[in-house]
């Protein structure tokens, strides 16, 4: 069994948060005047470009595809960076350049552009949650340079990314078990900036409605042998009211360094986020039927409620060229990270009346997470290998209080009315220092080889990866332990190319996502004593079976892909439970991207989902839809250069979703909704100087509707859309 290599968490961490951000500051501060010193002859650029290479490297990045919206690849865990074509998986991977002509604020705004993707919100908080292919991301299980539970847990400025990666479909053995669990339906990889081959040295200010200002400032520089080494580096500040008249404020400071040798290639990022939101809107549980939806301007918040993050993290990446065909790779990823929340997310009844309760809560997690890797080729007669071998650790140690308030009524969704702070009753835990409540650790070995048959127009792999899941609870006033999940699995995947030729690959997959397995509960609803009380199921595993093809004729490229994964649920038969409930989810998916004309570029796609309940408790709600799943996702993206006009760009983009099931029974559901996003960007230089303008409209019609509902298994809140937000910029490349 894999090792747990680190003991206990300390305070020590905690005491150096401050230091560690200053330090990040001055380093950002210096390096501008430092690159230049040692690079004076680097040509600034207004785009930045970022290094592509090796073909199954750890740290080097594929190149983005024509139209520079997406990139030609990705990583896919323990195999690497890989080239779509190759890869017997269906993903989308969005670059930089898409993200900064969006002006996107965080990675939510980024995966809208994904036709597989859905944004919703976790349950009770405001953190970002990702739907795909029906089922849920958490946003803490999304990997940060290859690594699980790195970034803030609840929103991730999109300041920090060079790409957002979109890996669609069961993933277990490819990242290993997502540590939240969740990730059945797909993963997310975020990479950060990398210094470019051209100095970089980018100032923006902008405006966002209603009153949200925002200045950044990044700058890259390549110097020493040969350019070897790199430093990127970037602050951001965002604060005022915004469209649904919440006050946030946010503050970003990263730092990452890179070395590209001939053998050795090396990445460190150093990030810190403060994000903050005073009354921030809070989805509502409905306790009948779905009221209508009010103004999307309109804040219900208590205008004492808050949300606070404050997150320092870090990540060091390195992978060595052992010989021609061996290459050995190492990462380790530390994060520290407090928010404290006072929220009263309401209830609403069919006519729209609220009512709301105070809950605080505080948390403080300390992480620890790695890998190490070993890739290397070799051929037997006429079949080549390639060989992959891999370790991987992750220790979470969250600590814990909470208080809660009574409930009081707070007018309508629609004339929302603010109550006075009502108390709380004794805190559960110290909130001024709470004791860890939770520990949650993962151990894997995994092991695969990718065989390449007939000239390399087969590409065959089969691996697997034996797992550990371990959570521990602990009261949260004692410390007192509790309960201890221990179990191993061991999680298979078989997945194989087809290359016919250099435009069209098909690709069938078979492979699976694990979950921990719960504890059975010592009674039933009704009271009564459930036979296997206190029995820890085995883990539940989550099995996908997919077939695809993917085109690529050079300026543009296009995917399908159809697909079957079923979830097991626990349920209870005869006072006895256990995992013979199951969801199946199966759809099929199509995109399309890239630059079929000169000046025009198309990002979009369609999904259609058929998610379904099967072997319920009793046969209650058998074949009905699963509540939060559209049948159909839909989303139209072009961005077009103006003919006659140098440098002007117009970009629009719709998104459509299908009507979501709101209720277990399906008496109820959401109506499908359509919203249209425009943009528009001008280049120009002035000055000897390069400028961007940009303007966006988001939602133009400011159209109102519920977005989603759910989230977490069995839920049904809903979030109101977002109103029509206008976004005005300006940059400067110095």
């Amino acid at each position: 069994m894999p090792a747990f290599p680190f003991p206990a968490p300390t305070a020590s961490l905690r005491a150096c948060r401050a230091p560690l951000a200053l330090a990040l500051l001055a380093c950002i501060a210096a390096t501008p005047a430092l690159a230049q010193d040692l690079a004076p002859d680097a040509q600034t650029r207004t785009l930045d470009t970022v290094l592509v290479t090796a073909d199954g490297s750890q740290v080097e990045l594929p190149p983005a595809y024509a139209g520079g919206q997406v990139a030609t690849g990705g990583r896919v865990g323990l195999f690497g960076n890989l080239d779509l074509m190759d890869t017997p998986f269906n993903s989308l991977n969005f670059t930089a350049d898409l993200m900064r002509d969006q002006q996107a604020r965080s990675v939510a705004d980024v995966v809208q552009n994904d036709p597989a993707v859905r944004v919703a919100r976790g349950f009770g908080n405001f953190q970002e949650l990702y739907v795909v292919r029906g089922l849920p991301v958490y946003s803490d299980d999304m990997s940060y340079n290859g690594l699980y539970g790195l970034l803030p847990r609840q929103y991730v400025a999109a300041e920090f990314l060079e790409r957002v990666e979109v890996f669609r479909g069961a993933n277990s053995f490819i990242n290993g078990a997502a540590p939240g669990g969740s990730g059945i339906g797909g993963a997310f990889n975020l990479v950060p900036k990398r210094a470019g081959d051209d100095a970089l040295t980018r100032l923006t200010l902008g405006y966002e409605s209603d009153g949200q200002g925002y200045a950044a400032a990044d700058v890259s520089r390549r110097f020493g042998n040969e350019r070897a080494w790199g430093v990127r580096a970037n602050a951001v500040r965002r604060d005022g009211d915004t469209a649904l008249d919440e006050a946030r404020e946010l503050g970003v400071l990263a730092l990452g360094v890179d070395y590209r040798g001939e053998r050795a290639r090396f990445s460190a990022d150093l990030g810190w986020q403060d994000h903050r939101i005073d009354a921030p809107r809070p989805s509502v549980t409905p306790t009948g039927l779905i009221p209508k939806a009010p103004a999307a301007d309109v804040n219900f918040a208590q205008p004492w409620t808050f949300t606070d993050e404050e997150d320092l993290f870090g990540v060091v990446r390195g992978e060595y060229d052992l010989s021609d065909t061996a290459t050995a790779w190492a990462a380790v990823g530390i994060r520290d990270s407090r928010e404290h929340n006072v929220l009263a997310n309401p209830r609403v009844d069919t006519a729209g009346n609220l009512t709301a309760s105070r809950f605080d809560n505080v948390r403080e997690d300390l992480l620890r997470t790695g890998e190490v890797g070993l890739r290397t080729e070799f051929r037997t007669g006429a079949i080549g290998h390639r060989v992959s071998v891999t370790g991987a650790f992750f220790d979470l140690d969250s600590q814990n209080a909470f208080a809660t308030g009574t409930r009081r009524a707070a007018g309508t969704l629609y004339a929302p009315v603010a109550t006075p702070l009502p108390p709380t009753s004794p805190a559960v835990g110290d909130m001024a220092d709470p004791l860890t409540t939770s520990r949650t650790q993962t151990a894997s070995v995994a092991i695969a080889d990718t065989l390449r048959l007939a000239d390399e127009r087969v590409l065959l792999t089969l691996g697997a990866r034996r797992q550990t899941l371990r959570q521990s609870s602990y009261d949260y006033t004692t410390g007192a332990a509790l309960d201890r999940y221990d179990e191993n699995a061991i999680t298979p995947v078989a997945a194989v190319v087809f290359k016919l030729g250099r435009q069209v690959s098909l690709y069938a997959n078979y492979a699976e996502a694990l979950l921990p397995g719960q504890t059975v509960a010592q009674t039933s609803a009704d009271g009564t004593p459930i036979v296997n009380a206190g029995e820890i199921l085995d883990p539940f595993r989550s099995k996908q079976y997919e077939i695809g093809a993917k085109y690529d004729a050079g300026g543009w490229g296009a995917s399908a892909a159809v697909f079957r994964i079923a979830k097991p649920n626990a349920i209870e038969q005869d006072y006895r439970v256990s995992a013979d409930g199951e969801q199946r989810n199966q759809g099929l998916e199509l995109s399309i991207y890239g630059q079929p004309a000169d000046g025009l570029r198309v990002l979009g796609g369609l999904t259609l989902l058929d998610a379904t309940l099967r072997r319920t408790q009793d046969g209650i709600n058998e074949g009905n839809d699963v509540i939060g799943v559209p049948d159909v996702q839909a989303n139209a993206g072009i961005d077009w250069d103006v003919p006659g006009v140098d440098g002007l760009t117009l970009d629009a983009r719709a998104v459509h979703t299908g009507r979501q099931a709101a209720r277990a029974d399906n008496a109820l559901e959401l109506p499908s909704w359509t919203r249209f996003d425009l943009g528009t960007r001008y280049a120009f230089g002035a000055g000897g100087r390069d400028w961007t303008l940009r303007a966006r409209v988001d939602n133009v019609f400011d159209r109102a509707y519920w977005a989603s509902t759910g989230g977490t298994a069995g839920a049904n809140y809903l979030v109101l859309a977002a109103p029509r937000t206008v976004t005005l910029s300006i940059s400067l490349a110095l």
